[in-house]
């Protein structure tokens, strides 16, 4: 058990409150619903899909969060303008849980803005994501719309290099106070089994620098690699591998986890559950704790 000589800083999102020191707030889970093959989507592009299953999923991922006491968002993805636009009021209706604006096209972005600026929930949204190769057309869409509340991918080429991490969340960071961000959490980046070791790392580094709220999207490590694991492993193998990788950085005091598809939600907040209530009596002990 740890704790970080660093002030941790706290941000309270659409009543969710991500950041501490370890073990102090429960980690903030997040899922990923309307994702690339997902199969409740019936048009892509139009945003057509499936509501009564989509409605399902969005209250199984607010049941296991009830049941555990673990916080939780949910990430919005859309591959066109449209299509978040519907996903967005969607969701917004249904859940009050705050919502993540997942996008790497500008104009879908745009789209999720100005939604969440007609409908009033600015407050409950957080953009997914700045990198460090973000440009000032991107910033300044933030600025216009008044998001605060933005996700910076330490996104580099070197995948298992932490000084390169580090490096990306300084440019981000340089760019994002001088556009206002006034809440910033910190995606450590993973993309496969290697770089999930770096991203944890890094994630360490970074709370103990600068004590903004840290986690990363574990499952990459697995998913991105399904294909590989499944054929390993067998489909059980493989479930038993992608919440491995989500379980990782919860035990090193992850304040956030992208955990992947809303589907594995039950799955995941449960082994969440066990982890944080574990360390929680730790933390506790004064004397169990080492100084970062």
């Amino acid at each position: 058990m740890f704790v970080y000589k660093t002030q941790q800083r706290v941000f309270e999102i659409g009543g969710v409150k991500v950041g501490s020191q370890a073990f102090e707030n429960p980690p903030v889970l997040i899922g990923t619903i309307f994702y690339h093959g997902h199969k409740i989507v019936f048009d892509a592009r139009k945003g057509e899909f499936d509501r009564v299953k989509a409605e399902e999923l969005v209250k199984a991922v607010e049941d296991a969060s009830s049941k555990t006491r673990i916080p939780a968002m949910i990430d919005v993805t859309a591959e066109s303008p449209e299509a978040m636009a519907k996903y967005l009021e969607f969701v917004a209706n249904i859940t009050k849980m705050p919502i993540l604006i997942d996008s790497t096209s500008i104009d879908v972005a745009k789209a999720g803005f100005q939604f969440a600026k007609e409908a009033g929930i600015l407050e409950r949204v957080v953009y997914n994501s700045v990198t460090a190769r973000s440009k000032d057309e991107e910033y300044r869409l933030l600025q216009e719309y008044g998001i605060k509340s933005v996700l910076a991918l330490l996104y580099t080429d070197r995948v298992i290099d932490v000084d390169a991490r580090i490096k990306a969340f300084e440019v981000i960071l340089s760019k994002a106070s001088a556009y206002g961000v006034e809440k910033l959490l910190v995606d450590t980046f993973v993309i496969d089994i290697p770089s999930l070791s770096a991203a944890c790392r890094a994630m360490m580094e970074v709370k103990a620098r600068y004590g903004l709220p840290v986690g990363m999207g574990a499952h990459n490590a697995v998913s991105s690699q399904k294909k590989v694991f499944k054929e390993r492993f067998g489909a059980e193998g493989y479930r038993a591998c992608e919440l491995t990788a989500n379980v990782m950085p919860i035990v090193l005091g992850a304040d956030f986890l992208l955990y992947g598809p809303v589907e594995v939600a039950k799955e995941v907040f449960s082994a969440v559950y066990t982890v944080h209530t574990a360390y929680r009596y730790l933390a506790r002990r004064k004397e169990s704790l080492i100084q970062l």
